[in-house]
């Protein structure tokens, strides 16, 4: 059985003090979180190998400057959206908008996690031709026209897998939701 939960604050302090075996379990241990992350948002599964590997170099070489230990799953979350928007955007050549927002509450900041996390679990679950063009077409914000070219799709068959994709999220989402609070 897989390990679900993130590595402990004792090993993140371990590690940010520079102890090398820690920063080596550190990395080992998030791998399976950080590749998720980057399945779910990259458009195709060698940029989502890709991003999650500079992800977890990235972790490895600059583990010191995370401010709060309990941060690590959020911080490693935001390296793996922009890596996959970097690799968009050096594919299409356009510059791909991300909208960051001001200070956020502790309270804020955990609850956008949990949907964060939640919205990322229902993506990875969808098809891989229905991931990728929810993916570039909602999280990247590419036109339509643009997406089924990338993919050599027609537009109808890209608006279709659009469709598809999105009721499928919604419908995750919806049985989520109501599974929490009914």
């Amino acid at each position: 059985m897989a390990d679900t939960t993130w590595p402990d604050e004792r090993l993140i302090a371990a590690a940010q003090r520079g102890d090398v075996d820690s920063i080596a379990a550190l990395v080992s241990r998030s791998q399976s979180h950080v590749r998720r992350f980057a399945h779910a948002l990259c458009t195709t599964p060698e940029d989502a190998e890709d991003a999650a590997q500079e992800a977890l170099i990235i972790l490895y070489r600059k583990i010191g400057v995370l401010r709060a230990s309990a941060a690590l799953a959020s911080w490693m979350f935001r390296i793996v959206r922009n890596e996959c928007l970097r690799r968009a955007r050096s594919l299409t050549g356009h510059h791909v908008p991300f909208l960051e927002t001001a200070e956020r509450s502790a309270e804020e900041e955990v609850l956008l996690r949990l949907e964060a996390g939640i919205v990322a679990e229902a993506i990875a679950e969808l098809p891989a031709d229905q991931r990728s063009v929810l993916i570039m077409r909602d999280v990247q914000g590419h036109s339509g026209r643009a997406v089924a070219a990338a993919l050599g799709l027609s537009t109808p068959a890209m608006k279709s897998r659009l469709h598809r994709a999105r009721t499928t999220v919604r419908a995750s989402l919806l049985s989520s939701v109501g599974g929490d609070h009914g």
